[in-house]
């Protein structure tokens, strides 16, 4: 009988659990050391071009960098409506209001046109969303950002290991996010991180991600703490643990393993989909690292395939929701990011898959096309 067939799972083998086990003996599992070695080793996967710190979730970045920007009450950021809400709340818990844009449907990402038509006097930064891998117009981003003096935040956290030309998603920009959860390209645990040149806002990250406890990063770093100490800012508890960063360090040594797995995963969906009546996401496979492989069901079938699909015990995904249809965040004027989020479906992708995985999956959907023919 097949096993069920999962949307995303973990890749965790020896390596993981003996790093863990590591610092279960040493018996420091908050932040110390091992945070600080990881933060030093992805740096050096950056070149040593920007600062890392790391904290406890993908959200947590966002908020603070965010925060670290001076944005707040009264002020707005623009984001895409297709997003996962974490995109939003971060924004919403600074006190400033997200501003819901519409995306290009060939890209998933941020439409830098209806973007420019949102941005106000109250604009503070654009936060450009990076979807199952790519970047979208990342450079015109930039550019609109430029023009309007805005700060660019960018969540990526699909894109950890993908590169824009020929420099890693990260080590050039303004402000760069990932998170490091369950299924992301590299995972934690839980985790996330902060990636910019600019040296003032990381020194304020490092106070935020301590409650604002001011310089108490160093202090950690050798299994101390701070006893004594002055307090500016409202600051959170967001810092990450050395479990955490065990995890994380095992799994940096595997990206490129890991990544010529889902790109010859996401190249197999791709031959074996490209004669059938969906449009999928054309991500050059030789820069980014696809996170997921969604496509776009169209004319009212997506939910009919995903319920057969179900039935042949195979896991699929919705990426995402408009978010700007939500209670919280009720907004309009994001009609493509509307069909988007009414007919995506997202297909099972990681490095657990196998070939004849693939084969099964697409001889499932095309069987359920034929019918519906």
């Amino acid at each position: 009988m097949r096993d069920w067939i999962r949307l995303s799972r973990s890749a965790i083998a020896e390596e993981e659990k003996q790093a863990v086990l590591s610092v279960l003996d040493k018996g420091y599992l908050g932040m110390g050391t091992e945070v600080m070695q990881f933060e030093q080793e992805l740096e050096q996967f950056f070149s040593n071009k920007v600062s890392v710190v790391c904290v406890n979730t993908g959200t947590s970045a966002l908020h603070l960098a965010i925060q670290a920007c001076g944005i707040g009450l009264n002020d707005e950021v623009i984001v895409p409506s297709i997003t996962y809400v974490a995109s939003f709340q971060a924004i919403s818990a600074t006190g400033a209001t997200p501003i819901a844009c519409d995306i290009d449907l060939k890209t998933g990402c941020i439409d830098i046109e209806d973007a420019r038509s949102k941005i106000t006097r109250k604009t503070k930064a654009i936060m450009h969303v990076h979807y199952a891998g790519g970047v979208g117009n990342r450079s015109q981003a930039f550019d609109l950002a430029k023009e309007f003096k805005l700060r660019v935040i960018e969540d990526a956290a699909h894109s950890f290991g993908g590169k824009d030309g020929k420099s890693y998603i990260g080590e050039e920009g303004d402000i760069t996010c990932f998170s490091f959860d369950g299924i992301k390209n590299i995972t934690c645990g839980e985790g996330g991180a902060v990636v910019s040149s600019d040296q003032q806002l990381i020194a304020t990250i490092k106070d935020l991600r301590l409650l604002g406890v001011e310089r108490d990063s160093e202090q950690r770093y050798s299994g101390k703490r701070s006893w004594r100490f002055n307090v500016t800012q409202q600051g959170w508890r967001y810092h990450m643990s050395n479990l955490y960063a065990a995890i994380g360090r095992a799994q940096l040594r595997k990206i490129n393993e890991f990544a010529i797995q889902r790109r010859k995963l996401a190249q197999l969906y791709k031959q074996n989909l490209s004669r059938l009546s969906l449009e999928f996401f054309d991500l050059d496979l030789n820069q980014v690292i696809p996170h997921i492989f969604p496509v776009l069901v169209s004319h009212g079938k997506r939910d009919a395939l995903r319920d057969y699909l179900l039935s042949k015990k195979i896991e699929t995904g919705i990426h995402y929701q408009a978010n700007h249809l939500l209670t919280k965040y009720k907004q309009s004027g994001c009609p493509r990011s509307e069909y988007f989020s009414d007919n995506i479906l997202t297909l099972p992708l990681h490095v657990n898959l196998t070939d004849e995985d693939i084969k099964y999956i697409t001889m499932q959907i095309l069987d359920f096309l034929k019918h519906e023919a």
